[in-house]
């Protein structure tokens, strides 16, 4: 605004005193924690990597044409692959490891590289050069120690000072260049090289002869009998990575907790402001190799519970998916069982022992089966997190986050490992254990059957999912969406601005159906007046703003009364 007018004319001023709209922030996005069978490209072990698809998953974490999943059927790769077949979409993935703890390490042939010939022949493989010793580095190695090997077309050696009479070597077509590659710079560069061991070195070199002076990579010749011409390398680009890194058991914890400075494991993805749902599916392979015992796996659980209610200094918005581990408590309390042998009565009683309670936090039972393509497609049973987040992105998108996200088909679900009945629902379900249930008897297929939080019994406020979800909704929202009030003049136009911020923002979720309420009035109100803005408040700097709402809560009773009726005559 101008402070002076000197000359007479007419003065057109710009004044701010709408309200602003809020913009509904996203509680969609996944975050996963687990195993992977390679790390590649951007992704960095115990880093969070952002996911789009499946096809970006294989492309940082799977093999090049490869399935994405493990041969030690790893869980995390189902995990993910269920997240989006049941509508799931943007997600952040943490690998930990490409093999077991403790496994035994990989022979130098089983990781090398190995390049074809045109005709799809063995040619030559390719491995890191290992320090003195030989050994596999005891840490994970970055992205930028793999080697990328480009092979292109090359010529015979020429004279620097031919003579008139000199005869020009013959090119047959079998020379070729190695380019040895490393974070986008060419390290070393080998031309004119032959796959023929007795080449005259005038004309040309052997490969394996020229390469062993490399300092990056090894090489061996795995070609075939035949013309050095049939045993060349085909042309292209090939990525040599260094040996798996493998953990020893006992560091296991530690990896999955990973750090908040170094922005690794699941410390690392609770740095990532956009997600709002995690899930450990490996916890589960681990316990059932033995590389944790159970006291352990509520150790991490725990952990993620407690990292979801603790987001200070905004509100807490994040949920935990758990799984329930595969164990029947009793004498040996330790060991695990095959999913399909835990039964209603044993996953009651696990969640007595686990005895942690948390609005924010989700747990389906049973384990559910998939198909294992590394195993010709035949099934697996595999913890049901992954699929479970999927519908709630789901139901996110085709309802809202108010609707709970049940009576749903999981997709990519072939059975399940135990088959819920009624009765037994009735000893799961007011414990917080939501159903995943068969209705084959209705011609209705599995169906996610609850929509529990693992509040407290008694604690109903907060005994649905949606309902947390949508107020987690709601205040995050308007934390992000409130953020230009910050250092502005506190005075009743900013009060008044400031509820009619708010009041459209809920009319709008009213409208919608989140709200319950036969009118605005009826669903939400909002204070910001002199009352709660006294002068003393005023002085400190601070502005308060009350917000009270009635969420809508799902129809998980439905009750008919019926009786017999008889009109008057």
């Amino acid at each position: 605004m101008a402070l002076d007018y000197f000359a007479p004319g007419v003065y057109v001023e710009e004044v701010d005193r709408g309200s602003r709209p809020i913009e509904g922030v996203s509680m969609s996005v996944a975050g996963f924690i687990g195993f992977t069978e390679d790390v590649r490209g951007d992704a960095e072990l115990f880093k969070p990597m952002m996911v789009t698809n499946w096809s970006q998953y294989l492309e940082y974490f799977s093999r090049p044409a490869s399935d994405g999943f493990t041969d030690f059927d790893a869980y995390l790769p189902f995990a993910v692959q269920g997240w989006f077949q049941n509508g799931g979409g943007r997600c952040w993935v943490v690998s930990i490891g490409t093999k077991l703890p403790g496994s035994q390490p990989p022979s130098a042939e089983e990781t090398a590289t190995k390049v074809l010939t045109p005709g799809g022949k063995p040619s030559l493989s390719f491995n890191l050069q290992l320090p003195e010793g030989g050994s596999a580095p005891a840490l994970p190695a970055s992205s930028d120690s793999r080697i990328l090997i480009q092979v292109t077309e090359s010529t015979p050696k020429l004279e620097e000072d031919p003579d008139e009479d000199s005869v020009l070597p013959l090119d047959t077509g079998e020379f070729f260049t190695v380019s040895v590659q490393q974070g986008g710079q060419e390290v070393e560069r080998y031309e004119h090289l032959t796959m023929n061991p007795e080449v005259d070195t005038a004309i040309a070199d052997y490969a394996i002869t020229a390469l062993e002076e490399s300092e990056y990579i090894q090489i061996a010749d795995i070609s075939q009998n035949g013309q050095p011409l049939s045993r060349r390398p085909a042309n292209g680009y090939y990525e040599v990575a260094p040996p798996p890194y493998i953990a020893p058991p006992d560091r296991l914890p530690r990896d999955v907790q990973g750090m908040r400075d170094d922005r690794e494991g699941l410390q690392g993805l609770f740095e990532i402001d956009e997600v709002a749902m995690v899930a450990c599916p490996d916890l589960m392979r681990a316990y059932q190799e033995g590389l944790l015992d159970l006291d352990q796996v509520h150790g991490i659980m725990e952990m993620m519970l407690t990292l979801c209610e603790n987001s200070f200094p905004g509100p807490a918005y994040r949920m935990a998916v758990l799984d329930l581990p595969p164990v029947k408590l009793g004498k040996n309390d330790n060991q695990a069982v095959p999913p399909q042998e835990q039964k209603p009565q044993h996953a009651a009683q696990w969640l007595r022992t686990f005895n942690r309670r948390s609005m924010f936090g989700a747990l389906y039972y049973p384990w559910i089966q998939v198909a294992n393509p590394r195993n010709g497609g035949r099934p697996l049973m595999v913890p049901p997190c992954g699929h479970m987040m999927g519908i709630w992105c789901r139901t996110d998108e085709s309802r809202g986050v108010f609707k709970a996200p049940a009576n749903e088909t999981p997709r990519g679900v072939t059975g399940l490992a135990y088959e819920t009945n009624m009765r037994e629902q009735e000893l799961l379900n007011p414990l917080g254990i939501n159903c995943i249930r068969n209705f084959a008897n209705y011609n209705r297929g599995i169906k996610v059957w609850g929509a529990r939080t693992l509040v407290e019994p008694d604690n109903i406020q907060w005994r649905y999912i949606s309902v947390r979800r949508l107020l987690s909704y709601i205040e995050k929202s308007i934390e992000i969406g409130t953020q230009w009030v910050v250092f502005e003049p506190n005075d009743m136009d900013l009060w008044e601005r400031v509820k009619r911020t708010v009041s459209n923002f809920l009319e709008r979720l009213w409208r919608e159906g989140a709200l319950f309420g036969g009118a605005p009035s009826e669903a939400f109100y909002v204070k910001c007046d002199g009352e709660l803005n006294t002068h003393e408040t005023m002085m400190m700097g601070r502005l308060y703003v009350e917000v009270g709402v009635c969420p809508v809560r799902p129809a998980e009773f439905v009750i008919f009364r019926i009786s017999q009726w008889a009109p008057n005559q």
